[in-house]
């Protein structure tokens, strides 16, 4: 697949579904072809392809890759590059999250969230930002809870914490050449699965809300593009979009 247009390019990993699939929307409709990164989730990330193929031929693809395996970084690097030509942005979406009480907390627990939410990230963002050319982005989707521990939620909130800092340290690494940012969400989609909480414990979430509302991906979604597209002179940057919750945490 060619791109004599030269329309820029972007990945999101962990995009077949949920917050993800959005913003490879959101970017698709300014104008960028999307590499649509999943692992399991590969009917969902065809279906999201497809549909973006039908607004605009050529435009979307899919990749599917464990991001725990050494060479995937490599290799969704290179999807981008030989299917589209080139690579602008990159979106570290994909994300492990569930509870690890201190008495239960397991080395398996530790090594899937830790690599997921701050191994994985880093050494797509090395890969990428070899195949960027100056003025590329990478956008990071990190957490409240990277800057406010939630409780049971040891290393997950570490892990967020390490992709604040991992934001900063390559903003500095990488610049002047390329930006690098973070996007932190609120409450905006309950976890699903053994994560998903109780209807008590998310009315006193939402309690805690400024805003009095739990958010939609499309704040995100559109916080990731403003970043990505919009900011030329902010990088090192953590955007908290989270109506206000961390002025009652």
């Amino acid at each position: 697949m060619t791109n004599p247009s030269g329309e820029r390019v972007a990945i999101v990993t962990g995009a077949a579904r949920r917050i993800g699939a959005v913003i490879a929307e959101a970017l698709h409709e300014r104008g960028l072809r999307v590499l649509i990164h999943c692992r399991r989730s590969r009917a969902e990330a065809d279906a999201l392809a497809g549909r973006l193929n039908a607004a605009r031929p050529e435009s979307a693809a899919v990749v599917v890759a464990d991001l725990e395996d050494d060479d995937a970084p490599g290799r969704i690097v290179d999807a981008a590059r030989t299917r589209f030509g080139r690579l602008d942005v990159l979106v570290n979406n994909a994300s492990a999250f569930h509870p690890t009480p201190l008495g239960e907390a397991t080395h398996r627990d530790w090594a899937a969230l830790v690599d997921s939410n701050q191994r994985a990230p880093f050494w797509l963002s090395l890969a990428a930002a070899e195949a960027m050319p100056d003025g590329g982005a990478i956008v990071n989707l990190v957490d409240i809870h990277g800057l406010v521990p939630l409780k049971n939620h040891a290393i997950y909130s570490q892990a967020k914490a390490g992709l604040i800092m991992q934001t900063r340290a390559l903003a500095k690494d990488l610049a002047p050449a390329l930006r690098v940012n973070a996007v932190a969400p609120g409450s905006i989609l309950w976890p699903e699965g053994k994560a998903a909480q109780s209807d008590e414990a998310m009315h006193d979430i939402l309690e805690r809300v400024p805003l009095a509302r739990q958010g939609r991906p499309e704040d995100i979604a559109g916080a990731v593009v403003f970043l990505a597209l919009d900011a030329p002179y902010v990088t090192g940057q953590v955007l908290a979009v989270d109506g206000g919750r961390t002025l009652n945490m």
